[in-house]
């Protein structure tokens, strides 16, 4: 069973797969995004390095997902991930314009027919002053740049994608008044929303659908 976690910068996936993989006995595969050579300078001048930094995310995140997914499931029957290959159409749709975007498209589709799929995504809303809170918090060198209008227009991206228009099995949770790495009651209400989701006991029938 391979559960991929999805949401904004600084929303909690990392940190959500890394509680998660205990409780489901998982594999973990964590996206590698700080050897990007683009990424600090992006965030400074995003016109300039949209493209160089978005083709080198698209490469990478193929060559992890392609190996890293198949070699994952062979030695266990779960997997936990903290992105899908699937966000980085979504940034380059954010970030990209024209014959760019165009020639992005193009190569994305050539590669994504070799990606094997999630059977759960589960997307982390937030609010984005509070995923500006979250980074503020973080204090990520490459990520000190950051405008709060480019978070607030990939948010808007993420919502149209996985909570307006999810398209595949997609679990959308509310993360503005979660903590799940200091309260593990928060933990366990993500916990249960998703072996609820998947069918899988033990979970509890009388839980909301909606945080």
């Amino acid at each position: 069973m391979y559960i991929a976690i999805e949401g904004v910068i600084g929303v909690g996936k990392t940190t959500l797969a890394r509680l998660l993989q205990p409780l489901f006995e998982a594999n973990l595969l964590l996206e590698i995004f700080e050897e990007n050579p683009f990424l600090s300078d992006f965030y400074g001048d995003r016109a300039r390095y949209a493209f160089q930094t978005q083709i080198f995310f698209l490469l990478s995140r193929y060559h992890q997902q392609r190996k890293g997914v198949r070699k994952a499931l062979d030695s266990n029957p779960w997997l936990l991930s903290d992105y899908t290959f699937e966000k980085d159409r979504l940034f380059a749709e954010v970030n990209l314009h024209g014959d760019e975007l165009d020639m992005y498209f193009n190569v994305h589709e050539a590669l994504a027919e070799k990606i094997t799929r999630p059977n759960l995504v589960v997307y982390l809303q937030a609010d984005t002053d509070v995923l500006m809170q979250r980074i503020a918090q973080r204090d990520r060198t490459y990520e000190r740049q950051i405008k709060t209008d480019y978070i607030h227009a990939v948010n808007l991206a993420y919502e149209q994608r996985f909570a307006s228009n999810p398209g595949q099995h997609c679990l959308t949770i509310n993360t503005n008044q979660l903590d799940y790495v200091r309260n593990p009651d928060d933990l366990e209400t993500v916990n249960q929303r998703i072996r609820q989701a998947l069918k899988l006991a033990p979970f509890q029938e009388s839980l909301p659908i909606d945080l």
